[in-house]
């Protein structure tokens, strides 16, 4: 990274520097789970198709000693390496935005299935009202609820449009699950009955019947039994060893990119994947695209590949850097409220309790998606008439797995280290749990992503600063749902609880959540978005932008699930395009 005046390495270029290659029908930019998704529909349809990732190749074969939490939860193995390019942020534009000089907040995958090699492997849907929340919001509440600063905004589909997608993307993993109590309309069940239900998970269940809640077993991307994909790729049951977040599973039963659509595309023969392949610009002639600009991380040398249609397919920050560096639509601008490019950036509340018991528990099994969760106080399944915020979150319990260096939950009191603090923190480890909630967030006027300035990555190319804060939204609805958490908790009858405290301004650190949202918005017309609803973009018709980037607002539960049924209806829109070309309805 450098902090210098040099031009960006885009602008340093020209096309005799790098060494052009065979025009393909499709290249993807990025191979986590959404570009390998659009990767094996092309390829099954015969497009010849190439899919770029910048990190490594990895396997099943180099997940057999996966079961080191210092190398990969604390150390974070398979994430980015942020030496060679990160974020800026700041909390207002008044602030100097400084680097992310490590992961914290946020955990940005790296290498081939991208961040779909580490999650946790939860498949939520959203409901109904999240598509419909500015319609909807103002029927039930009247308009301008939250001010004039919140910029609420429908999906240009509504649930009953996205259901087809949401099925097949949770019938192509394979789903252990069972519908909620609030569940919308489901055109198919689950592929497989949920995941075990240990006592820890029906103690919270009762206590959330107690509380007049409806808890159900969280869906997971996880076999709770042999399952083979509608592909025919076969999944062994979960073993439960609790090492899923942060960690790839080495048992081919958490559903990945690398063990689901990958392979999928590759034994077409109609699919290149080319790993250490960084892609540092889009190129334009005119109303379209004509490929991409790449350098291999491993060699420096430049490569020019041609394509037909062009789709960004990594991360919600990376999506939005490269089209900004390559000047491809209208940047956000938050003093007019003008352009879209970097609108709407949402993150998460994630407010919570800790519980402490006498009697011990087996809580060092489990998996990332092992849990019970209700959705009473979700979406706008209770009336916020007399609250002064919208939407809401998925309150659940987890039984993730507790591993030794990071389990050291202690009562308060108890000395920050030394004899006390171990024998304290050996004590609690198997009499410690966590209820917690993901909480949705707004899209608000100052809230937003841009290029810095200052600081450019390896390449020469400008990082991506993100201006970002809580908003009086996100207090209200955290002090709300800590108030649930409290309830459901005392029903548990623990012998001490902690409630995580409502910060006032967000910080980079620690970990929250990697559900970063927006930047890239979805929606009716360039006045209101960057692509339509076939994640199209506006202004080039064979450019396609899918990712949780698309998302107007951020939702009270998982993102991929959305994400997945966002990247079957973008490869639909490819094969459109690839059939027909021109701007899609």
């Amino acid at each position: 990274m450098n902090y210098g005046d040099d031009k960006p390495l885009s602008a340093r270029r020209t096309d005799n520097m790098a060494d052009m290659l065979k025009k393909v029908d499709v290249v993807t930019v990025g191979v986590g789970f959404a570009g390998s998704i659009v990767l094996a529909e092309c390829a099954k349809a015969g497009l010849s198709v190439v899919g770029l990732e910048r990190g490594e190749r990895r396997g099943l074969e180099d997940f057999k000693e996966i079961h080191d939490e210092w190398r990969y939860a604390v150390q974070y193995g398979l994430m980015q390496d942020l030496a060679k390019e990160t974020v800026t942020f700041r909390n207002t534009e008044d602030m100097r935005a400084l680097p992310m000089r490590r992961l914290g907040s946020f955990l940005l995958g790296d290498g081939l299935g991208g961040a779909g090699t580490h999650w946790n492997g939860m498949v939520y849907r959203f409901s109904p009202y999240d598509f419909q929340i500015k319609t909807m919001t103002e029927e039930r509440y009247g308009k301008n609820k939250l001010g004039p600063d919140y910029q609420l905004q429908d999906y240009p589909l509504t649930y009953d449009e996205m259901e087809p997608y949401y099925t097949t993307f949770e019938q192509a993993v394979g789903i252990a699950g069972e519908p909620g109590y609030f569940s919308a309309n489901r055109s198919a069940p689950y592929s497989m009955p949920p995941l075990v239900k240990t006592p820890v998970l029906a103690r919270f269940e009762q206590a959330a019947e107690q509380v007049g809640c409806h808890p159900y077993m969280i869906p997971a991307a996880i076999a709770s039994e042999p399952f083979t994909t509608p592909d025919g790729i076969e999944h062994n049951p979960c073993q439960y060893c609790g090492f899923c977040e942060r960690f790839a599973c080495e048992y081919d039963a958490k559903a990945q990119p690398t063990n689901t659509f990958i392979p999928v595309a590759e034994r077409t023969g109609h699919c290149d994947i080319r790993c250490c392949a960084n892609v540092v610009e889009i190129l334009r002639q005119d109303s379209h695209v004509t490929g991409v600009r790449y350098v291999d991380t491993l060699t420096m040398k430049e490569y020019i590949q041609p394509a037909e249609v062009v789709v960004l397919s990594s991360y919600v920050m990376n999506n939005a850097k490269l089209l900004m560096v390559s000047d491809i639509g209208r940047r956000y601008d938050p003093s007019t409220g003008r352009g879209t490019l970097g609108k709407a950036y949402c993150y998460q509340i994630t407010p919570g309790a800790t519980l402490f018991f006498d009697e011990p528990m087996n809580l060092y099994a489990g998996a990332g998606a092992l849990g019970v969760c209700y959705d009473d106080y979700n979406a706008d399944n209770f009336d916020h008439a007399k609250l002064d915020f919208i939407h809401g979150a998925v309150i659940s319990m987890t039984q993730t797995g507790k591993r030794p260096i990071e389990s050291n939950a202690v009562m308060p009191g108890t000395p920050a280290w030394g004899a006390d603090f171990k024998k304290a923190s050996i004590h609690a480890f198997n009499r410690s749990l966590g209820i917690g909630a993901q909480g949705a967030s707004m899209p608000y006027r100052y809230n937003y992503l841009s290029l810095d300035d200052t600081y450019k990555d390896a390449y020469g190319l400008p990082l991506l600063r993100m201006t970002y804060n809580f908003t009086d939204q996100d207090r209200a609805l955290f002090a709300f749902i800590t108030g649930k958490i409290e309830e459901a908790a005392r029903a548990m009858n623990p012998k001490g609880m902690v409630s995580k405290p409502n910060a006032k301004d967000y910080n980079i650190v620690p970990y929250q959540t990697t559900h970063n949202t927006g930047g890239t918005l979805m929606g009716e017309s360039p006045d209101d978005s960057v692509v339509n609803s076939y994640l199209q973009h506006w202004d080039a018709d064979n450019l396609f932008v899918v990712g949780a980037g698309n998302f107007p607002h951020n939702g009270g539960c998982n993102p991929t699930g959305t994400v997945g049924a966002l990247s079957f209806r973008c490869a639909e829109g490819v094969l459109k395009y690839a059939e027909k070309g021109g701007k899609l309805a």
